[in-house]
Order: structure tokens, then C-alpha cells, then sequence
């Protein structure tokens, strides 16, 4: 079947480094997750790279579109200590695997530990049906996932969640957020014992760091694979292409999802969607989401060693939303921007140009004006439109963001509290 995909080039785009964590390994891996807010929530340019991209959620088919990717010592860490830190429902609970390292990390125990806590969904309408992956949060069945596993079924589609030890449950959508390609569903009179993961912070990674992915690839159920963060604030922008034959759950969205997202070489397939992406201390870093394939009409449709996570940073205070509204609010910066670029001296600087800001918004309140152009935010170097939607789209409502603003020649740095987006828009 032909996709519409386009060569990857000969040379591999270069990694990007992100901001400098302030933490250790082990201290990023036993911090407490980001404060939970309720109601009021909150790219590098080098070579410019076009892929195929499968959002691998049904094993039986999927959701194929295009990315655009705009590319602009080891040594042994000190074991974590073992000790309580605050779960996502607000839970005490202890760092599963306390021997974390980064050269020699235990895959048998994080994968022990991990395990119970991913699940495998099946939707099905009909004749036809589709399989993806999940995560279990809480004890009270709400299971992270991604939208594009649940959604374009219709009404009238039966949600299974099968657990590690083979049993299953009915399950009904909680909420889904098409604009992250985030969702939650929650298992029907779940049982006692359920293995909710242990949150991390996706704040915490460094580009080589260790990370295992535990999905349901292909319909088999508990299959973990582990590599390396390859990179960090990647521009991913997915969006549904015709299903031509595909699985008819794949549906057109009716907007690109835009992640600044985190790249692995750990293998992940068409079924990996909405599992787990793991430290070497068993801790949730991000919800796998999409692949990167190579294009032509024959190319390959599986793992290439590019994988894309959406960062548990952004996916968590998603998830509350979904459970405690249906839907979720976004952060707002209130320009439209493009791809532009500027000069500096006798360097040109790429980054994405403000077309027009918008009346009464954080960029207007900040002072931002058409013509700048916006080459980072906070630690994070921005080299396009793409880049800047995928970073203020993670930022949470309320969160004051520096910018760093090239204007007449001249960077300068600009602080701007985010505001929340139209319903419309989320």
C-alpha cells in the first residue's frame, strides 16, 4: 500500500541537547512530579528533514501523515537512594528500581516493575477493530493513552483494557484532548490491586540517557524495548493523511498535533501507541505516540530506530484535566508565527517571526511586536513556528516563560505570562 512519505536524508539530523538540567540523574529521578493545578492550568534549525510518520496506536492499521523535523561522560551515577516521593494521585510511593544507573541499568527489574502497570486497549466496531497501548495512573482504573487509539470510532465502539496478568475489562472514554493526541479511558468496575506507574519528570533527561519502551506492538501484549533519549524538544507535527484502505478508525483531524517531543532509539511499532516510556529507575517519562518511517512506496513501515514520546511533564496535567473536566485548556503566547530568520552581526539566526500578535494577549502584554523573531524560550533554542507551538503547547496556564527576541539586530529577552487558549482551539 503506498503512503504519502518522503525520504529521509542521507544524513541524520543532529541531536539536540535541551535545556542544562540543574539536578543530578538520581535527584531527577527521585524529585517529586510538577505541582498539580486544577480549573486555572496552566528545534533546532540545521537541515530541514521530511519523514513518514505512523501514529502507531492499531496494530491493524493507523494514522499516517508527515512530519516536519526542523534540526537546527558517561560515567557511573550514584545508585538512587531509596525512599517516598508524591505519585500523580497524590500518593506516596517509592522509586521502583533503587539500583538505577545510567551505564548499567537493571532492565529485568525495571521491567518487573513496570510491567503490571501497562495495559493493552482494544477497540473494536463492528467488523473492524484496532489495538494500542496504555498506561494506568491511579487505583481507580484511569488509564493514559493516546487519542488517536480511541478516537473516530464512534459511539457505538466497545473499549477493552486487558491487564499484564491477561484479564479484561470493559472501559469508557474519560475525556480526549485531539490537540496533544492525548486521552484517558477508565476500566469498568476495576479491580482491587491495580498497579498505578510511578510518575518521573521528563524535566530530568539529557540527551543518552537509558529509557524502555513497554507497549503492545503488533497485538503483543507486554513487549519492552529499551535505547537511548536520542533528543530532546524535537518539533513532531502529525496529522492524518487519507485512510485509503487503512483501518477505518484512521480519520483526518481537522488540525496538525504539534509536540516538542522527546526521541528514542528504543524500538516502537504500530501498537506502541499511549504506552510507556521509562527511566532506568521505572519511572514514567513519557506516553509513546508516533514513528518516524522511511518513505517510498515500499519503505519501511516499522521501527527505524526513531520514535517519538510525548513528555509526562505536559502528558500528566493533561490527564487531570481529562479526568476531573472531560477536556483540557491550554497555555496561550497569542501570536501567529512563521518561519523566519534575522541577522545578528555578521550571523543569521532562523527562528519562527511573529506575523501578528494578538490584542490583550500575553505577547501583547509582554511587548512582543510583528517582525521579532523569537529564537528560544526559556533554555530552549526555537529555529521555527513548529519548534515555538510545540514548546509554549507543553508550558502550562499561568507559567511566565522568557523568550529570547532578536529585534533590530539586537537579542534581547522578553518575559511573558501565558494566558489560556480558546476552547475552540483545544
Amino acid at each position: 500500500m503506498d503512503h504519502p512519505t518522503a525520504p529521509i536524508p542521507p544524513h541524520a539530523p543532529r541531536g539536540e541537547g535541551g535545556p542544562t538540567p540543574t539536578t543530578s540523574y538520581a535527584e531527577a529521578l527521585t524529585a517529586p512530579p510538577p505541582p498539580r493545578l486544577h480549573r486555572h492550568r496552566g528545534r533546532r534549525v540545521g537541515e530541514l528533514a521530511a519523514v513518514g510518520i505512523l501514529s502507531a496506536a492499531l496494530a491493524t492499521g493507523g494514522t499516517w501523515g508527515v512530519i516536519s523535523l526542523t534540526d537546527q561522560g558517561p560515567g557511573e551515577t550514584p545508585p538512587v537512594a531509596t525512599g517516598s516521593s508524591v505519585g500523580g494521585d497524590g500518593v506516596a510511593s517509592v522509586v521502583p528500581v533503587s539500583s538505577a544507573s545510567k551505564t548499567n541499568p537493571d532492565w529485568n527489574a525495571v521491567t518487573a516493575a513496570v510491567s503490571p502497570s501497562v495495559v493493552a486497549i482494544t477497540v473494536k466496531s463492528g467488523s473492524s477493530g484496532g489495538e494500542g497501548s496504555g498506561v494506568i495512573i491511579d487505583g481507580s482504573g484511569h488509564v493514559l493513552t493516546n487519542h488517536h487509539v480511541v478516537s473516530g470510532a464512534g459511539d457505538d465502539a466497545q473499549i477493552t483494557v486487558t491487564l499484564a496478568d491477561g484479564s479484561t475489562y470493559a472501559a469508557t472514554v474519560a475525556g480526549e484532548d485531539a490537540s496533544t493526541d492525548l486521552a484517558v479511558v477508565t476500566i469498568t468496575d476495576p479491580p482491587q490491586g491495580l498497579r498505578p506507574i510511578t510518575m518521573g519528570s521528563s524535566q530530568g533527561l539529557t540527551v543518552g540517557d537509558p529509557v524502555m519502551a513497554v507497549g503492545n506492538p503488533l497485538g503483543l501484549a507486554g513487549t519492552v524495548t529499551t535505547g537511548i533519549v536520542s533528543a530532546l524538544n524535537r518539533p513532531v507535527t502529525t496529522s492524518a493523511s487519507e485512510s485509503g484502505g487503512q483501518d477505518p478508525f484512521a480519520q483526518q483531524q481537522a488540525s496538525p498535533v504539534v509536540t516538542s517531543a522527546i526521541q528514542t532509539s528504543a524500538a516502537v511499532n504500530p501498537g506502541n501507541s499511549g504506552g510507556a516510556l521509562v527511566d532506568a529507575a521505572g519511572r514514567l517519562v513519557g506516553i509513546n505516540s508516533s514513528i518516524a518511517t522511511l518513505g517510498g512506496s515500499g519503505g519501511q513501515s516499522g521501527s527505524i530506530g526513531i520514535g517519538f514520546a510525548i513528555p509526562v511533564d505536559e502528558a500528566q496535567w493533561i490527564a487531570e484535566q481529562l479526568i476531573e473536566d472531560g477536556s483540557a485548556e491550554h497555555a496561550l503566547l497569542g501570536v501567529t508565527p512563521v518561519d523566519g530568520s534575522a541577522k545578528v552581526g555578521s550571523a543569521t539566526r532562523s527562528g519562527a517571526q511573529v506575523r501578528s500578535v494578538s490584542d490583550g494577549s500575553a505577547a501583547d502584554k509582554a511587548g512582543l511586536r510583528e517582525g521579532d523573531l523569537i529564537v528560544g524560550v526559556d533554555d530552549t533554542g526555537i529555529n521555527s513556528a513548529e519548534s515555538l507551538v510545540g514548546m509554549i503547547h507543553a508550558q502550562r496556564i499561568g507559567s511566565t516563560v522568557s523568550l529570547s527576541v532578536i529585534r533590530d539586530g539586537q537579542e534581547q529577552t522578553i518575559k511573558a505570562t501565558l494566558g489560556t487558549a480558546p476552547s475552540a482551539q483545544g
